[in-house]
C-alpha cells in the first residue's frame, strides 16, 4: 500500500525554502555563505509591537481565541482597510490566519473543485500554483516577461479566461520581481474581469507598504468597487512590520467566502497564536513612523544592487517599484561554463554554481515560472549586499 497521497505527486517542496536550507547546511559546515534567498526583512519587530506580545503573555492572554481571529484584531483590520485603502468591511468579512500563506490556502481550499482553473501571472510566488494543485484545480500560467515590466496585459488576461476560471491571483508589489501595477494598469485588468462575472480576484497585498519613488499603491477592490463582492484582499504583518515569525495574515472578502475559509481553518490549525494576535493589534493600531526610515534603507539597497548587477556583462536587472527583491535576467550567461567547470545550462545550474563556487545563495528563476533569471532579496545590511555583489561579479567574470 502506498503511504503518501497521490495529491503530493502534483506538488513540489518550496524552492526558496530548499535554497535557504542548502545555504544553512553549507554554513553549518563552515562555509562563509551569504544568503539572499529568504524573503524577510532584516529589521527587528518594532519595540512597541514586541512589548505588546510580552504584555499579552504577562496578562495571561494565552488561551484559545475565536477560530479566525479575536474581535479586537478584526476591528483593527477593518479600520486598516478603511484608512489605507478606502474599503469598508465589517468584522464578519475578516479572516485572520497563521500567516498570509494559510489565508491564501484556506481561500483556495474553500472554493476550488477538480476541473477549475486559476489564472496566475508569471513570475509568481512559488506557492501559488502548488496550492491550486493541492486543491485539485489547475493553474493557468500567463507569462509577463521583463519586456512588459513583469506585468500581464488586459489582452493576456482576456485570452486566459475560460468558463472554468474561478480566480485570478494578483500579487502587487510582486514576489519575486518587485513589480507593481499602477492604478491605470489595474483598471485595465478589472475592466476585463467585469465582463466575466464568474471570475473572482485574489489580491495578495502583503508588500503594500514597501513601495518606492513615489509609487502609489492601489488594490483591485479599491480601483473597481463593482468587483468588491467577488474579491478577496489578503495582507498581513510579516513584511512591513518585520513580523515574519509571528505568523499573522489576514483577509477581507464577502461574508460567505470568509465563512467557508473559517470552516477550513477550524479543521486544520484553529486559531492563530493568541500572543501574535495581540502583537498584530499593536502593529496595526500603533505608530507607523518607522516605515519611512526602513523604506529609505530598502530604497538605498535596491539602487545599489540594481546598479552593481547591471555592471555585469550578461545580466539585465530592471528597477522594481516595490517589495525587497530584484529579478535579473541572465539570458546572456546561458551556455557558458563556470571557473569550477559547471555548464550554465539554465538558471538552476547558475544558482547552484554560484552557491558552491562563490558562496552566495539566490533562488533560480524556474522556481517562479519565468527563466532564465534569479531572485535576490536585498533585505540585508548594506555591507553584506555589497560583498554579495562583489562575489557575483567575480563569479560571472570567471564564466567562459
Amino acid at each position: 500500500m502506498q503511504l503518501l497521497s497521490a495529491t503530493l505527486d502534483r506538488v513540489k517542496p518550496s524552492p526558496t525554502v530548499a535554497m535557504s536550507g542548502r545555504a544553512l547546511e553549507l554554513k553549518a559546515a563552515g562555509r562563509d555563505v551569504i544568503g539572499l534567498a529568504a524573503g524577510e526583512p532584516d529589521f527587528d519587530t518594532p519595540p512597541h509591537v514586541a512589548a505588546a506580545g510580552i504584555r499579552a503573555i504577562e496578562e495571561g492572554r494565552t488561551r484559545y481565541t475565536a477560530v479566525d481571529g479575536t474581535a479586537e484584531l478584526k476591528r483593527a483590520i477593518c479600520a486598516k482597510f478603511a484608512r489605507d485603502n478606502g474599503l469598508d468591511y465589517g468584522p464578519a468579512e475578516i479572516s485572520v490566519g497563521t500567516g498570509g500563506k494559510q489565508v491564501l490556502y484556506n481561500a483556495l481550499m474553500a472554493t476550488l473543485n477538480p476541473g477549475d482553473e486559476v489564472v496566475i501571472p508569471a513570475p509568481y510566488w512559488v506557492s501559488y500554483p502548488d496550492m491550486v494543485r493541492l486543491a485539485g484545480a489547475t493553474p493557468v500560467i500567463v507569462e509577463a516577461p521583463l519586456s512588459a515590466g513583469f506585468k500581464i496585459t488586459p489582452a493576456q488576461l482576456e485570452a486566459a479566461i475560460t468558463g472554468r476560471t474561478r480566480w485570478l491571483i494578483l500579487n502587487s508589489p510582486s514576489n519575486p520581481t518587485g513589480a507593481a501595477y499602477s492604478e491605470a494598469e489595474l483598471k485595465g485588468l478589472t475592466d476585463v474581469l467585469l465582463r466575466h462575472p464568474h471570475v473572482w480576484v485574489l489580491s495578495d497585498d502583503i508588500y503594500e507598504h514597501l513601495v518606492y519613488d513615489g509609487f502609489r499603491f492601489t488594490t483591485p477592490a479599491q480601483v473597481e468597487p463593482r468587483l468588491k463582492a467577488r474579491t478577496l484582499t489578503v495582507n498581513g504583518v510579516s513584511k512591513a512590520y518585520a513580523m515574519t515569525g509571528w505568523r499573522i495574515g489576514y483577509a477581507a472578502g464577502p461574508e460567505a467566502l470568509i465563512a467557508g475559509m473559517r470552516k477550513v481553518q477550524s479543521q486544520s490549525t484553529s486559531n492563530p497564536c493568541s500572543i501574535s494576535q495581540f502583537a498584530a493589534l499593536a502593529a496595526l493600531e500603533g505608530p507607523h513612523d518607522f516605515l519611512a526610515e526602513r523604506n529609505a534603507a530598502f530604497l538605498r539597497r535596491r539602487d545599489m544592487v540594481v546598479a552593481r548587477l547591471n555592471e555585469i556583462d550578461g545580466i539585465d536587472c530592471p528597477v522594481p517599484e516595490g517589495a525587497f527583491y530584484v529579478y535579473p535576467s541572465i539570458k546572456g550567461l546561458i551556455g557558458k561554463v563556470s571557473a569550477g567547470g559547471t555548464e550554465i545550462a539554465d538558471d538552476e545550474a547558475f544558482a547552484m554554481a554560484l552557491l558552491d563556487e562563490a558562496e552566495v545563495a539566490v533562488v533560480f528563476g524556474a522556481a517562479f515560472g519565468l527563466s532564465p533569471a534569479f531572485r535576490i532579496s536585498y533585505a540585508l545590511a548594506d555591507e553584506t549586499l555589497a560583498q554579495a555583489c562583489d562575489r557575483i561579479a567575480r563569479f560571472c567574470a570567471g564564466l567562459r
